[in-house]
């Protein structure tokens, strides 16, 4: 008796497939047509390279900063972009007050601060967690303002009805569930923003370590193979985050969105 496998099991090797096949591409383009690993590594020349950075602890120390980092800018902007959402997706006087220095500061460039950043703390972890904090904390603040202004008012006054008379309350136990997946949206799109931000802080010299800082020191070198090797790792740590982020939230926070319906 043959086993079926479902479909989304099917898909993912499709996926694989596509990797695969990119792989070969690249490797038959990087050796037979360009010929030049300054120009383009090949993908032996990359895992060669991967070796040799494990073997001497560069890459390891280098992941380690930029998750410091990382933690220290995305772990503010939840701080601070969260209450502020609320407290203007809430309240129209709050929202009145609050949403001019918003969006006065919203379109400025992350990259902009940097100057100040390197001011006010130095080359230390502190003002690369600013430069990550300033380009994580608006999507927060805006996708969780959006939340909460979408909330259905039949929900608020169902809430009144059933004993919820204070504003803590009603955010707690009525406002905040029903925003959550635009919460949660923010928060994915935040450290996506959050990711690329460290990187520039870092190739910046807001840092003295790190992925992105080393990335520009391998180039500088005119190791084009270790970049690669750099630009790889950034984009799988960016995918695993996204990934575990998005199993966090669906199973622990949107779980009632996908349970079937006896």
């Amino acid at each position: 008796m043959t086993k079926i496998l479902p479909k989304s099991h099917k898909n993912r090797w499709f996926g694989v497939l596509a990797i695969a096949l990119c792989l070969v591409i690249w490797e038959i383009v990087a050796v037979a047509i360009v010929k030049y690993s300054f120009i383009l590594p090949s993908p032996t020349d990359v895992f060669t390279a991967f070796v040799e950075l494990v073997k001497n602890g560069t890459l390891i120390l280098d992941f380690e900063e930029s998750m410091v980092h990382f933690a220290v800018g995305m772990g503010a902007a939840l701080l601070v972009g969260i209450p502020i959402g609320i407290f203007m997706g809430w309240s129209r006087k709050c929202d009145a007050f609050l949403n001019p220095i918003v969006e006065l500061l919203r379109p400025i460039p992350p990259l902009a601060w940097i100057p100040f950043a390197i001011i006010w703390f130095g080359l230390t972890l502190w003002s690369a967690g600013f430069v990550i904090f300033i380009g994580s904390v608006f999507p927060i603040i805006i996708n969780t303002y959006s939340g909460f202004r979408s909330v259905p008012r039949i929900y608020v006054e169902a809430g009144k009805m059933l004993g919820c008379t204070k504003s803590r309350d009603l955010i707690r136990h009525i406002a905040f569930p029903a925003a959550l997946p635009s919460v949660a949206s923010g928060i994915r799109i935040a450290t996506g923003v959050a990711w690329m931000c460290l990187v520039a802080a870092e190739l910046f010299g807001v840092s003295n370590y790190g992925l992105g800082k080393n990335l520009w020191q391998y180039y500088n070198l005119h190791r084009m193979d270790c970049v690669v090797v750099y630009m790889l790792i950034l984009g799988l740590i960016g995918l695993l985050v996204d990934m575990l982020l998005r199993y966090y939230i669906d199973h622990h926070f949107l779980k009632w969105q996908t349970k079937e319906v006896a």
